[in-house]
């Protein structure tokens, strides 16, 4: 499998190289937690490659995503999710930040486009501001009813009863 995570320096130095290569490219940008990877995530990334040329995927690290999502996750760790990410042929480039939001990575790899799940809109995609400055596109994508990794693990603790035994 060839290279695909990258720390955010790498990265940037990377996507500058490829934009002075070939101007006019479309970097397409979208960040979350994958905090087990499922369908709904798969349908969404295959969806956001098709807005560009190449599509950059930043998650959470470890610290981050407990922050906002509660001290029970990360139920994969960073290098986990990170694996997991590269191994989908629709992901071009894996990255990873540790501050509560993906603006200061988002100013720097300045995309020319910015997508998110629709279960929020374009309003309170987070860095959409930013990303308008530069004249970059801000999307939404529908989501795929009742995929998340919150209701997946959900399930699984039901499906073990109230012990919490997986």
């Amino acid at each position: 499998m060839r290279k695909k995570i990258y720390p955010r320096d790498e990265l940037i130095e990377l996507i500058e190289a490829r934009r002075r290569d070939a101007p006019g490219l479309r970097i397409v940008f979208t960040n979350g937690c994958f905090d087990l990877l499922h369908v709904g995530h798969l349908r969404y990334l295959w969806a956001a490659r098709g807005l560009g040329d190449a599509l950059v995927v930043a998650t959470n690290d470890d610290a981050s995503l407990t922050r906002l999502k509660g001290p029970e996750r990360p139920i994969l760790k960073l290098r986990e999710r990170l694996e997991l990410l590269a191994g989908l042929a629709c992901v071009d480039y894996v990255t990873w930040f540790d501050e509560d939001t993906p603006i200061p990575l988002l100013q720097a790899l300045k995309p020319e486009v910015l997508v998110k799940g629709g279960n929020y809109t374009i309003d309170a995609v987070v860095g959409r501001r930013e990303a308008e400055s530069w004249g970059a596109q801000v999307l939404t994508i529908a989501p795929t009813a009742n995929q998340s990794s919150t209701s997946l693990i959900e399930k699984v603790l039901e499906s073990r009863g109230s012990s919490g035994a997986v």
